[in-house]
């Protein structure tokens, strides 16, 4: 009897025919059955390790005390990451040189400004001094100069006075004028550069060495570099402390959404990210403020760098993801990590939960950089958030560069923004437990590039409305923004979720330096040419990503594709259910399929299969009367 119930388990796929041999007399059996096996296999790997952490995290609480804290603890340097990002705006404001003349003191020593300028300037024909010209100097009396003037011009050779300037800004420190202007430029596009290269060094360090390390790494870069700008000496200096500076701020922003991605669940990890933006976009507004107070940009990196200098304490207080540990091998460091969570939330986790984490085997270990090209599936999945990312910062950067073009203050042109973004990212609430990640994403980034199609297409003179619809342009671009950050950390898996981050960022300043790019050739037709056929690319690509919203967070490349779908719908893709199936029948087919895969090289615990083995026992006991 005992044989027979044995013999039985094996439930073979004649009694339950794939449902296409349904309709077939003495066909083959199609070779797409044998996906079942395949996915089955997948869907094991989630349940033998996902599942077991996913009740761990609940045993520990999924937003307790010890979440909390970890949020918190993101909202300051995030704070403050606006700061390092933006400062360059305010240090460029447009200060009207004129060539120093001091020369003529020698001979005239009570000359007033005025009188100085009004002796030793050529004016245009509209009267107004020329501000890279000056009359050479003349070995005469001040009688002599007055009497028949001065003719010779040259360039400016002493430099350059600025009487009208209200603030000291790099352009009157380091003389960025006639001929000089374009170091501008060179400042953004090294800047942009720094975020290329952070993204990608800092994405591979972060997977390598850890979230913590990195986020140290990070704000020890910050205070070198960021804070260190205000004491720059030249302007090449101050090129190379903002490309550091730069590096240092990406870096940060892949290991923190690293670190609360693998430590929040749900819905949690999407507010923590919506707040964090929400505070980046209130550090903008800081800094406006900052920005306009302060006489000196060096007093304005000075105050605004020192708060990065407590930030210090989170050697002791920061904690390592548990996911990153358990793909690295580092169980017994895991274990203890979770178990101080769970001490901080005032809760105990059962020894039979904590002994049901396994290590990862060697492949899933040994994952690199190379599996993004050799794995399609996490190929696909990264050149279509690229493709996104790009669209995304590409029309960001020519909205940011329209309103510029305007004509708009400054100070006007980051403070309106600022304080529009706060709701655009808490709107970003509302529409994910609606609309869920990918449409929320898709319905953002198409408005987004609806209006700045618009800005950049209608014309100067309707200025009012050019702006108004720039600034919604960028208000639906920052709840992309957002909407894109918590998306993609949850579509990577954690072996290579860091990397990952870091190489679609690359796309973000790839779309900025393009932008720049184009909007510097004067050529009107470019821009939008950019922006519209970036956003056609990454709207029609980001059709096909998988929704994430309740779904298990992959840890391993195998985990990709049952993660990008629910289970009904891979088993409707495959053709393994028709509808005149039974739905005794469905089980007991993949019942069939978990059992004959034993033998194969499986991903789930020896426990895991006995217990699938007696549930299927059960399951063919209850069937056998009938």
């Amino acid at each position: 009897a005992e044989m027979a119930k044995e013999n039985s388990l094996k439930i073979e796929f004649k009694s339950h025919p794939h449902p296409r041999n349904l309709h077939q007399h003495g066909g083959a059996e199609s070779p797409r059955s044998c996906s079942l096996d395949i996915l089955l296999q997948r869907l094991r790997a989630i349940d033998a390790q996902d599942d077991k952490f996913a009740n761990i995290m609940d045993v520990v609480g999924e937003f307790g005390t010890f979440q909390r804290r970890l949020v918190a603890l993101n909202f300051i340097p995030t704070f403050l990451a606006s700061f390092f990002m933006f400062a360059d705006i305010f240090l460029f404001t447009p200060q009207k040189p004129y060539c120093n003349t001091s020369w003529i003191l020698a001979v005239g020593s009570n000359l007033t400004e005025a009188e100085q300028m009004n002796l030793t300037l050529p004016r245009a024909p509209n009267g107004s001094f020329l501000t890279c010209l000056m009359y050479m100097p003349v070995e005469w009396n001040l009688d002599s100069i007055i009497q028949f003037g001065l003719n010779h011009t040259d360039s400016c050779q002493n430099g350059w006075i600025y009487p009208e300037a209200k603030r000291r800004s790099l352009i009157n420190e380091f003389d960025l004028v006639c001929g000089e202007e374009t170091n501008k430029e060179i400042v953004h596009t090294m800047f942009l550069s720094g975020l290329l290269t952070g993204a990608f060094l800092f994405g591979f360090i972060t997977d390598k060495l850890g979230r913590y390390p990195t986020i140290l790494l990070s704000l020890l870069e910050l205070v070198i570099f960021g804070f260190g700008t205000a004491f720059v000496s030249s302007f090449n200096q101050y090129i190379f402390f903002r490309f550091c500076a730069s590096q240092a701020v990406v870096g940060y922003a892949i290991g923190s959404s690293a670190l609360l991605t693998e430590w929040l669940m749900g819905m949690h990890r999407a507010y923590a990210f919506i707040l964090g933006h929400c505070f980046f976009a209130m550090g903008v507004v800081f800094l406006t403020g900052l920005a306009y107070s302060l006489p000196h940009w060096r007093l304005l990196f000075l105050l605004g760098g020192t708060p990065i200098f407590p930030l210090i304490c989170y050697i002791w207080i920061l904690p390592e993801s548990p996911r990153w540990l358990i793909m690295k091998g580092k169980l017994e460091e895991a274990k203890q990590m979770l178990c101080y969570a769970a001490g901080v939330n005032k809760k105990t986790i059962p020894l039979s939960l904590l002994d049901k984490l396994q290590l990862p085997g060697k492949k899933v270990a040994s994952a690199s950089i190379l599996d993004f090209y050799s794995n399609k599936d996490l190929r696909k999945l990264t050149l279509v958030m690229c493709s996104v990312w790009f669209a995304v910062g590409c029309n960001y950067y020519m909205l940011s560069l329209k309103i510029k073009e305007l004509g708009v203050d400054t100070y006007l042109t980051q403070l309106i923004p600022g304080i529009m973004e706060v709701p655009a990212r808490l709107c970003c609430i509302f529409l994910i437990e609606q609309l869920k990640r990918r449409r929320t994403l898709i319905v953002a980034l198409f408005q987004g590039a609806i209006m700045c199609f618009l800005s950049l297409t209608l014309p100067s003179e309707l200025k009012s409305l050019v702006v108004l619809i720039t600034l919604l342009g960028e208000f639906n671009l920052a709840a992309s923004i957002t909407i894109f950050y918590i998306y993609a950390s949850e579509l990577l898996p954690t072996v290579l979720r860091a990397t990952g981050l870091g190489l679609v960022s690359l796309a973000w300043a790839a779309g900025g330096i393009s932008s720049l790019t184009l909007v510097s050739q004067n050529v009107a037709i470019l821009p939008i040419v950019l922006c519209c056929l970036s956003a056609s690319v990454a709207l029609f690509s980001c059709s096909s990503l998988p929704e994430t919203h309740d779904q298990p967070l992959p840890d391993s490349l195998e985990h990709i594709t049952p993660h990008t779908r629910s289970i009904s719908e891979e088993l409707s893709n495959e053709d393994v259910l028709s509808d005149d199936v039974t739905e005794e029948a469905a089980k007991n087919t993949i019942l069939n399929a978990r059992l004959t895969s034993i033998g194969h090289d499986g991903l789930s615990s020896p426990s895991l299969h006995s217990e699938e083995e007696k549930e299927a026992r059960r399951r063919t006991e209850h069937q056998a009367p009938a």
